[in-house]
């Protein structure tokens, strides 16, 4: 089939425009499997994004879990782009009608003090360079009908973001053991998704490491300020609006974000 790069981004543009769910991309207007194609259209929105006057201000990392990435037939994460506007205070109500399809689902966020320049990092590198670590719920969302994705479709469409809030007590890497790190996700003080460090690719550094040398490689490296969100640490959850979501890490503390009873 032929790839159109153009054509599927406009689908997506026009999703989120008018706020109504595009068909699936794959086996339309992206082949089946075509990762490389899927990134050249997320590449065509950063570009546009960029154009805008918006500024890229990290990372986040999908496709985590052993499961998931099964589920999708891969054997690696995706990753997509945050920009400015993506962040929501901690805590702060968000409007439905900035989202079409949201679900939820609690992370651990990296923020960098030093330049991941190098194609093949270490441990070592990873951990000189992060300069601390917080809490975060990140606000997923598919500009694909009924979330019907692949790979494919997922990361044309940005690794299917949407906003991010980060706690504000940031902790230094020396102070948790991120493997061990303890969540739970509740609504209206009930856990609806649990999980650990260790179900994001059995460590949140691992998912960090991968990302550095996948975007080195790629010639835009992260950098010093930037935030990644590293991968769910358990299933992430349908948004009821008007609801509140509250994640607990253990040894990072909690986030909280809620949203607006009705689109606006």
């Amino acid at each position: 089939m032929t790839v159109d790069i153009e054509a599927a981004n406009r689908e997506l543009a026009v999703a989120r425009q008018e706020e109504k769910p595009c068909p699936p991309l794959r086996g339309r207007l992206l082949p089946e499997g075509d990762i490389e194609a899927a990134y050249q259209v997320q590449q065509v929105y950063t570009r546009q994004r960029l154009g805008k006057g918006h500024r890229r201000v990290g990372a986040k990392i999908g496709l985590t879990s052993r499961a998931v990435q099964e589920n999708f037939g891969v054997f690696q994460p995706d990753f997509g782009v945050l920009f400015d506007d993506m962040a929501v205070g901690d805590g702060v109500e968000v409007p439905m009608s900035r989202l079409l399809q949201p679900r939820v689902e609690a992370e651990i966020a990296f923020v960098l003090g030093a330049d991941l320049p190098d194609e093949r990092v270490t441990t070592v590198d990873l951990i000189r360079a992060v300069d601390h670590v917080l809490p975060a719920i990140e606000i997923v969302d598919s500009r694909i009908a009924g979330w019907d994705i692949s790979i494919v479709d997922t990361v044309a469409d940005n690794a299917s973001s949407g906003l991010f809030v980060l706690g504000t007590a940031p902790r230094r890497l020396a102070d948790v053991d991120l493997r061990l790190c303890g969540m739970v996700l509740e609504h209206a003080g009930e856990p609806v998704s649990v999980g650990a460090g260790a179900a994001c690719l059995g460590n949140p550094l691992h998912a960090l490491e991968w990302l550095a040398g996948t975007m080195a490689r790629a010639g835009d490296p992260l950098k010093a300020g930037d935030v990644v969100l590293s991968g769910a640490l358990g299933p992430m959850v349908p948004v009821t609006p008007g609801a509140a979501y509250e994640a607990r890490i253990s040894g990072l503390g909690s986030v909280r974000t809620c949203f607006s009873k009705e689109a606006s």
